[in-house]
């Protein structure tokens, strides 16, 4: 079988896994934050955090709790980090220090899951199974909650509540993300991953030197890891090591839940307004996007130059042969177009075109299918865009959902879709302006501006993946990406609900026959064009300089 055909054949597996999925997920998940009922454990966690889930919240106390929440949580996990040398279970591990520290609980609490840090040289089981894997479930929660939040502002009206944001962090996390990751890990160890708490175990000599390797509970960590599109891996190499990721099957069934939720929460959001062809519509713009550039990633990484990519098979460096170019490439569309970060290859190696590909994902704000929750919500921001761009051409206020979209509601949605760019490029100018950053730079030229471009583009993004060329362990990486991180994931939050709430006050607007259609495959068009030029263009200067020189001069 030819690599390009064991790709798309792939490429076929996983749309149809993904589709069996969508309608029972979705429908799932929508009864879950619709439901009145609280499971017994639920009574017990709201009993012992003083939370009464009964209790509806205006879109200020429901961004003071995801803040509140999100501060302990940073809190606890900065401080489990710099205690670690005198847990039980740290391998021997010293404890972190302050400037890593910081950026590693900022990033897991943000679910971006950055690391400048060696996780089989760095963590023992404790911090990695008491601190990281509880994260990787609790972020992924909140960003569901947020999401859900704001399709209920445009399902509700006259009122300015939001439900509440314990309840459905609560639910999220034991109803949802719980039962998924228990299978996914059993599937995982199946297929070979590993699910223990050994110690440091010695391998013998190679290459003249010893090596060692740790044990640890990474297949029920890699099953959240992927499906809190999260993307923190125990060991550095990430989902290209054997242990998180030993073969073809493995690597599909990551993918799968990369973007098992996502895709489904259009769903959800359909059925929670009432009108699944709107949950269709914006399913098919995530759609049309992924599968665009999945295919345009393989393209690139197929269209091999020489009898060494000749006899490969494609562009194979920095990839495992396990997977190959199709894997690979599916594998990189995948975790940029989310927030998860997760690789199983090198995107440093990808061609420069590939690369670029990998960056403009994240450019994009994630929205295909994006982050759990978080590519929901940043995709219905473009779709007001959208909207108000169509109003503009033919004169009439705009109106989303049976909501008008007024000067206050363009206001919020603008300031989103402008703090993300805002922190990537300001960040990688800083770094290239200053003389200390650019040392931490493998490669000169525009390969090495893509190295720092990337490294502030994922970190705003809440993404977390690295192009595998930078030393970002250093005091100015450490802190700007972690404050890039901090604001990435908590700014656009306030707009968010902000714009929740004034669609929850707003009384329903009647259809009319001016009203934009907003089911039908001409916005599905209008909504991909507006996300393309909007955001996309916003980086294109940046890329120029980067990825794009580095393709064309290849």
């Amino acid at each position: 079988m030819s690599p390009v055909l064991a790709g798309v054949l792939q490429l076929l597996a996983l749309v149809v896994a993904l589709g069996l999925a969508y309608r029972p997920l979705g429908d799932y998940m929508a009864a879950v934050y619709s439901s009145k009922k609280h499971l017994r454990v639920e009574k017990w966690i709201y009993k012992s955090i003083g939370a009464n889930p009964d209790t509806e919240m205006r879109w200020p106390a429901y961004l003071r709790g995801v803040l509140a929440f999100s501060a302990v949580s940073v809190l606890f996990l900065y401080l489990l980090q710099r205690v670690q040398g005198s847990l039980p279970g740290s391998l021997g591990f010293a404890s972190i220090d302050p400037d890593q520290a910081f950026n590693t609980a900022v990033s897991f609490v943000a679910n971006t899951n950055w690391q400048s840090y060696y996780g089989e040289q760095a963590m023992g089981h404790v911090v990695q199974t008491g601190g990281l894997a509880v994260q990787n479930f609790v972020s992924a929660a909140v960003g569901i909650a947020v999401a859900v939040a704001l399709v209920r502002g445009f399902g509700r009206s006259r009122t300015g509540e939001l439900g509440n944001f314990w309840s459905d962090l609560v639910r999220g996390t034991i109803r949802i993300l719980l039962p998924i990751a228990v299978v996914g890990a059993i599937l995982l160890v199946a297929c070979g991953a590993i699910q223990n708490f050994s110690g440091i175990h010695g391998v013998g000599q190679f290459m003249g030197g010893s090596q060692q390797w740790n044990g640890g509970a990474v297949a029920s960590q890699e099953a959240i890891k992927e499906l809190g599109t999260n993307g923190g891996g125990y060991f550095n190499a990430n989902s290209a090591h054997p242990f998180e990721n030993p073969n073809g099957l493995s690597n599909l069934l990551q993918i799968f839940l990369i973007l098992v939720i996502p895709f489904a929460l259009t769903r959800t959001f359909g059925r929670m307004v009432g009108s699944l062809k709107q949950g269709y519509a914006i399913l098919a713009t995530m759609g049309v996007i992924w599968l665009g550039f999945t295919a345009l990633m393989m393209w690139t990484e197929f269209a091999h130059h020489g009898p060494a990519f000749d006899i490969a098979g494609g562009a194979m460096e920095g990839k495992e042969t396990r997977f190959g170019v199709g894997g690979s490439s599916i594998f990189a569309v995948a975790t940029t177009l989310t927030s998860t970060g997760a690789v199983n290859s090198f995107h440093s190696s990808f061609t420069g075109l590939g690369g670029g590909i990998t960056m403009l994902g994240m450019q994009l704000g994630e929205i295909a299918p994006g982050g759990t929750g978080s590519g929901l919500y940043g995709m219905l921001i473009m779709a007001i865009i959208a909207v108000f761009i169509a109003g503009l051409m033919v004169g009439r206020t705009p109106e989303y959902l049976g909501k008008k979209i007024g000067a206050r509601e363009i206001k919020f949605a603008a300031c989103y879709i402008l703090i993300t760019p805002a922190l990537a490029l300001c960040f990688t100018a800083a770094a290239m302006a200053l003389p200390t950053p650019v040392h931490s730079m493998t490669n000169s030229g525009a390969h090495g501006f893509s190295e720092i471009l990337y490294a502030y583009t994922s970190g705003a993004n809440n993404n977390g993946s690295a192009f595998a060329g930078l030393n970002a362990d250093t005091q100015w990486f450490n802190t700007t990406i972690g404050l890039a991180m901090l604001l990435g994931r908590f700014l656009p939050m306030v707009f968010v609900l902000a714009l929740a709430g004034s669609f929850a006050e707003q009384k329903p607007v009647p259809a009319t026959a001016g009203t934009l259609r907003t089911e039908k495959p001409l916005f599905t068009g209008l909504l991909v064009g507006t996300i393309l030029i909007v955001t996309g263009l916003t980086y294109f200067p940046a890329l120029a300089l980067g990825p794009l020189a580095e393709g064309l001069a290849s």
